[in-house]
């Protein structure tokens, strides 16, 4: 079993969201949504990007929140 099996990758966590993947950038820079960088690429933990997605609204003026 890997380790990083506990991570998703970007694209992931934008189809996830339903939103674009600069989208989830744009997110993980504002500080919104944690994430590690490992060799160039964004990792979000499966278990936050799951709790950000119960509270998470795509909805343009909606704010994204991490309880």
């Amino acid at each position: 079993m890997s380790e990083l099996e506990g991570y998703a990758t970007v694209r992931e966590a934008a189809e996830r969201l339903r939103i674009h993947p600069e989208s989830v950038r744009r997110l993980i820079r504002q500080g919104k949504l944690p994430a590690k960088k490992f060799a160039n690429n964004w990792l979000i933990d499966r278990q936050v990007l799951e709790q950000f997605a119960d509270h998470y609204d795509p909805r343009p003026g909606n704010k994204a929140t991490l309880l």
